[in-house]
């Protein structure tokens, strides 16, 4: 028996194949890691959007945690399966993309992974899964059907439910998990890392490793899964859909604004997945906890100092002293078409989801414009200069100043 290293278990939901009182390193992820070798441990990420969230950042953390072990972290962009769409969790078929839509989308991902990952050269192997998958020809894709049968398919989750609710599922979607799995034979991944609804993709891994072969006779891959992370409404995954996330690329006052207003009952969770503080440290009161946390996340990303300022400037909002705040996020008017309805600029800014979201928001009088509170959706501004240098605020914790 092989007693596995703090940074291995913290946050982890699974890691299989595990049987803990093995020191076999075929059957026992922390008995392979005592062997002194040095893995290749693999992540991908489909560049279907432009923006990553701190829920993403979960898998990319443990990833690092590897990297400072002493094990290679291999990235693959998923450029090819980017275009058909993981169907993990759908309802029905995705949108399929372009080439020029990932291409877009990738470009801004590295940079926000950057705070997370050492990206060393020895530490990080980046690679675009096209590399293997756009030259496929037909004989190796019938050799990838043929490892898995439509009974396998239709067993995972989200194939089984559009199955039994009689929606459509496309043969091009069976072979996402076939390209993914695909991928670890490529890179000869030894851990692959995902989400606990990523288990199904990852178990392909395994199994087409253990049909093509692996140099050496080395064993198929570890699969060590994540929790998904809830949002910060406290009740549903963090999406950007249901605008109850954090992005990595957000400006660090509004990084602070929303996590020290995270639910009481999250904290702890936030503190193990998101960062290293130990749990014995943490202060008794809920709302120092929730500064803490704040603090914390927003120092991993843009420093203490910034961090620091923009707890600042929260404050100073909340107390209802916008003008103050010398750290709010600004917004640029300059690509917006004048006059305007005010639903529509709401919606632009990003404080909410979509002009729909934005007419809910005024309605229900969350919105204030330099702490006035704006009523009519459909009110008209005729110009930028009417509005340049105002704070626009979505309850206590989304808002922007307007400039030119």
């Amino acid at each position: 028996m092989t007693d596995s290293p703090p940074w291995l278990s913290r946050g982890t939901s699974e890691i299989f194949p595990h049987q803990p009182n093995s020191s076999d390193p075929k059957e026992n992820l922390a008995a392979r890691l005592a062997t002194g070798d040095r893995l290749r441990v693999k992540l991908g990420i489909d560049p279907t959007g432009s923006d990553i969230h701190i829920g993403h950042s979960l898998a990319m953390r443990k990833l690092r945690a590897f990297q400072d072990a002493g094990h290679k972290a291999v990235l693959i962009i998923g450029d090819f399966t980017a275009r058909i769409g993981d169907p993990t969790g759908k309802s029905e078929v995705r949108k399929q993309l372009t080439e020029a839509d990932v291409q877009r989308n990738a470009a801004t991902y590295l940079d926000q992974i950057r705070p997370i990952l050492d990206f060393s050269e020895d530490k990080l192997e980046i690679r675009y899964n096209s590399e293997w998958l756009s030259g496929l020809d037909l004989n190796k894709t019938l050799e990838l059907l043929a490892t898995m049968t439509v009974g396998q398919m239709l067993a995972k989750e989200g194939f089984d439910k559009r199955y039994q609710q009689e929606s459509p599922i496309f043969l091009h979607e069976f072979l996402y998990p076939l390209m993914q799995g695909y991928d670890s034979v490529a890179v000869e991944a030894d851990v692959e890392l995902g989400g606990t609804d990523q288990k199904f993709n990852l178990g392909v891994g395994r199994d087409l490793q253990r049909h093509f072969g692996r140099p050496g006779g080395k064993p198929p891959q570890f699969g060590l899964l994540m929790p998904i992370l809830i949002g910060t409404d406290g009740q549903q995954k963090m999406s950007k859909s249901l605008n109850n996330y954090v992005a990595l690329g957000e400006t660090p006052l509004g990084m602070y604004a929303k996590l020290e207003k995270v639910p009481d009952a999250l904290i702890e969770d936030y503190f193990i997945q998101l960062t290293d503080f130990s749990l014995a440290e943490l202060p008794d009161n809920p709302r120092d906890r929730q500064k803490l946390l704040a603090l914390t996340i927003v120092s991993q990303y843009h420093g203490e100092t910034a961090a620091r300022e923009a707890q600042k400037a929260s404050l100073e909002l909340v107390q209802g002293d916008a003008h103050q705040a010398e750290a709010v996020p600004e917004f640029s008017m300059a690509a917006l078409s004048f006059p305007a309805k005010f639903f529509y600029l709401l919606g632009q800014t990003g404080l909410c989801a979509s002009s729909s979201d934005a007419r809910r928001q005024i309605k229900g009088g969350a919105v204030r414009l330099d702490g006035e509170k704006i009523a009519n959706p459909d009110q008209d501004f005729a110009s930028a200069a009417d509005l340049a240098g105002k704070v626009l605020q979505v309850g206590k914790k989304r808002f922007v100043r307007l400039v030119v």
